[in-house]
């Protein structure tokens, strides 16, 4: 990413980045998914496991942990996924303490490629337990203080899905 309007944020290159990321799954809440996470010899984040809908379940996610990102209202986030074809969503966390709450975007994979994607802030969605918030008002991109990825298509069975390069494309104001 040579253009000087993108700024790398997570590339996983070192072993070491894996202290910086966490799996919240949906044990937090009675459910008994399991969703991990390594960084491979490719220099990349590795999220598998297992989806389960027992016990009112059916999450999985990983996320950074809590650190100050330096969004601007007008920026995307971009990175690549080689997925299973399934539908995973990439969710922004705010330091505001609030239960089960991100602002999320959808997107879906395509088994065994690698895909380029991109974000807009604006394009975020508020939700609280998976729910979109009707009426809430857009992200405030300086708020933003971890990005994460989850699956909760309600579908039991195996996963996995590999991220590389997060990087922030920058807005034009």
């Amino acid at each position: 990413m040579a253009d000087e309007k993108n700024r790398l944020l997570f590339n996983f290159d070192s072993p070491a980045i894996e202290k910086t990321w966490v799996t919240v799954n949906d044990n937090v809440m009675g459910g008994v998914s399991d969703g991990n996470f390594k960084i491979t010899n490719e220099k990349a984040l590795f999220f598998y496991g297992n989806l389960s809908l027992e016990n009112n379940g059916g999450f999985a996610s990983v996320r950074s942990i809590p650190t100050k990102l330096a969004l601007k209202k007008n920026d995307s986030i971009s990175f690549q996924a080689k997925g299973d074809g399934r539908e995973y969503t990439i969710n922004l966390y705010t330091n505001k303490r609030l239960t089960a709450f991100s602002y999320r975007q959808a997107f879906q994979t395509k088994k065994g490629e690698w895909l380029d994607l991109s974000f807009p802030l604006s394009k975020f969605v508020a939700t609280s337990f998976g729910r979109t918030i009707p009426n809430s008002p857009p992200v405030n991109s300086e708020e933003i203080e971890s990005i994460g990825f989850m699956l909760g298509d309600k579908k039991s069975g195996t996963f996995e899905i590999t991220f590389k390069n997060i990087t922030i494309r920058q807005g034009s104001e």
